[in-house]
């Protein structure tokens, strides 16, 4: 039956850790697979209201506030009337005890494949990832809300992150929503972070403490510094601050909130939500020191991120979109030389390594693009992730070595090693985080949904 089908498949993501399932997990198994295969489905109902029970006093249900939760979710789904044939009922119940036994299930955890992408040549070929970047493990949640019951036992991590060579220095948590941005002007003892609460503060960097809080109205959703100066994208505007006159201006031109920037070849460049690339160059005007100079259009959608960095004739600005792609242009002329096209969701993060350029997206690919003897781009290697990527960044251990930070929709960052893609290990926020900085003496910075920055150390 339709029923016994939809049971079997869900229950085939129990295959390849059957051996170390927990006895009461194999119970529910065995017990869902007899209630699909021999149960009337308008007596599934009945069974599952019998199983409610028994799961309230089992060991997975232990923390009170959990049971309270699941159980009054599990019981407006058995009154809703959709729900009268026992197929959604039983299929929900099963979906949910999946998740439930999850925190206390024994899985195998899949080697790292540790491929060098150099050595790759097509993003089709066999330096495509097949498979994804899974841990069965993952930071327990019951942990990060201070109610796992289980300590040493669970098989959850009880840790920010999973690993060895990272410490957690502090905590700032001063923001009231995401932070997007976090930047440490050269030279300044100051660290600056933007928010979409509409602030951006700036933090003593021997304290730790706020020092000042700047209320700018409106969402702050970029925030880069390039040399005395700091620029906040904002609403229709980009504003701009001297750390050493304490100088303010407004830029004003995009349509839209401004969603990323960059800086290369002494101009400043704003990606909009109408698809249109602000750029703005140095003036010796008193009222303003920058002037606008040209809009660059091409996108269809907003423009999510940009990066400068060397490609073919020398420095170019990149740029990726809402609409897919990716397009090259030319520093010197501002004219597009390259529209890329391979990934199948939002363009999210660029980032330029050597002479590689890596793009990630919310279809869960990180690509690397390398230039051919034709003078184009193409995709040399395909890494795979099992969540959409939301940010990319890069920098340096404490021995040297490149390390890439792939941040997910999952509320993780992992951590690959360049360029064999191996891992080197995973961090946890209580949401995604959308902003890495990299600071001083083995320093780098995180700033999440919830508005918490953590600052991290190498070991």
């Amino acid at each position: 039956m339709e029923l016994e089908r939809k049971v079997k498949f869900a229950l085939s993501f129990w295959r390849e850790s059957e051996e170390n399932v927990p006895l009461l997990q194999e119970k529910v198994k065995e017990e869902a697979t007899v209630v699909a295969a021999t149960m009337a489905e308008s007596e599934v109902a009945v069974v599952v209201k019998s199983r409610l029970r028994e799961l309230r006093e089992s060991c997975i249900w232990r923390n009170k506030e959990q049971n309270k939760k699941k159980s009054v979710w599990i019981r407006r789904l058995l009154v809703e009337e959709r729900l009268t044939t026992g197929k959604p009922v039983l299929i929900g119940l099963l979906g949910d005890v999946l998740e439930t036994l999850s925190h206390y299930s024994v899985e195998k955890t899949p080697e790292d494949d540790s491929n060098n992408l150099v050595n790759k040549k097509s993003g089709d070929g066999p330096s495509t990832r097949k498979g994804t970047q899974k841990s069965s493990r993952s930071v327990c949640k019951y942990w990060m809300n201070g109610n796992c019951t289980h300590g040493d036992r669970c098989w959850n991590f009880h840790s920010w992150f999973q690993g060895n060579g990272l410490s957690v220095v502090a905590k700032l948590h001063e923001h009231k929503k995401i932070v997007t941005g976090i930047v440490l002007p050269v030279g300044s003892d100051k660290l600056f972070s933007g928010s979409t609460d509409g602030t951006v503060r700036i933090w003593d960097c021997h304290t730790g403490q706020c020092v000042s809080v700047i209320n700018l109205g409106g969402e702050v959703r970029s925030l880069i510094c390039e040399g005395t100066w700091v620029f906040a994208g904002m609403p229709n505007a980009v504003k701009a601050w001297n750390i050493q006159t304490a100088a303010e201006f407004t830029l004003d031109g995009p349509k839209g909130q401004v969603l990323a920037m960059a800086v290369g070849n002494d101009t400043l460049f704003a990606g909009a939500k109408d698809g249109v690339i602000y750029a703005w160059r140095g003036s010796s005007e008193t009222k303003c020191p920058f002037e606008p100079v040209a809009a660059l259009n091409g996108h269809t959608k907003a423009i999510v991120c940009l990066t400068v960095g060397l490609g073919i004739g020398g420095k170019m600005l990149y740029s990726g979109s809402m609409d897919r792609s990716i397009k090259v242009w030319d520093l010197n002329t501002l004219l597009c030389t390259m529209t890329l096209n391979a990934h199948t969701d939002v363009v999210t993060s660029l980032v330029c390594w050597y002479q590689y350029l890596m793009s990630s997206s919310s279809d869960g690919t990180i690509k690397i693009w390398a230039a051919t003897e034709a003078g184009t781009l193409e995709v040399v290697y395909t890494h795979r992730e099992e969540h959409g990527v939301v940010a990319l960044s890069g920098m340096t251990d404490v021995e040297g070595k490149h390390i890439l930070f792939c941040s997910c929709n999952n509320h993780s960052v992992s951590l690959y090693e360049l360029p064999t893609f191996s891992r080197r290990g995973q961090l946890f926020s209580k949401q995604e985080v959308r902003a890495i900085e990299l600071g001083p003496s083995g320093l780098f910075f995180t700033g999440d949904g919830t508005g918490l920055m953590t600052v991290w150390k190498w070991l």
